[in-house]
């Protein structure tokens, strides 16, 4: 596989990253560029924030005057991204995820930390790519087929009172 490049940077206080967590961040783009069979070297950025200022990129970007969980900026359009000249990279994008918002919902469903951001960055990468549930319902069930596979590929599989919790929430 190519190289790929995961720029992290941390411009929130609210949460202490954990050790391991950046390497994590890595190990899911890797793998959800390895599971798309992505043929070329790759840039992404990743940068954890806070509620305040998710709510404002949200506001700003998307319409939404609220915090979220995670935001995708991809830098793609139907599978063509711009080139670092330098490196010969292709710039996917950025990825821009909400740490109290993912301490929320770990604890929310039940599962650690690692592997509600796990799942945020494999839901994001998917979107990086291409991939939108917001399309269809079929759209939705094929992406969270495909984060899941990651995060079981990584050690990370969903906990049983996650889904029912999820399942329980869109009733």
């Amino acid at each position: 596989m190519e190289k790929i490049r995961v720029i992290i940077d941390n411009t929130q206080k609210e949460v202490k990253i954990p050790t391991g967590l950046r390497m994590l961040v890595r190990r899911c783009c890797n793998a959800v560029l390895r599971m798309e069979k992505f043929p070329y070297p790759a840039e992404i950025s990743v940068t954890f924030v806070n509620n305040k200022q998710i709510h404002e990129l949200n506001r700003q970007y998307r319409d939404k005057d609220m915090p979220t969980d995670v935001l995708s900026f991809p830098m793609g359009e139907n599978g063509k991204y711009d080139e670092n000249p330098a490196t010969g990279a292709r710039i996917l994008g950025d990825i821009v995820i909400s740490m109290e918002k993912a301490v929320e919902q770990a604890e929310r469903y039940g599962h650690s930390l690692e592997r509600e951001v796990g799942y945020l960055t494999a839901h994001s990468m998917l979107h990086l790519l291409g991939y939108d549930h917001e399309t269809s319902p079929l759209d939705k069930v094929h992406m969270r087929e495909k984060e899941e596979h990651v995060m079981t590929q990584l050690g990370l599989p969903a906990s049983v009172s996650g889904y029912l919790m999820e399942e329980e929430e869109s009733l």
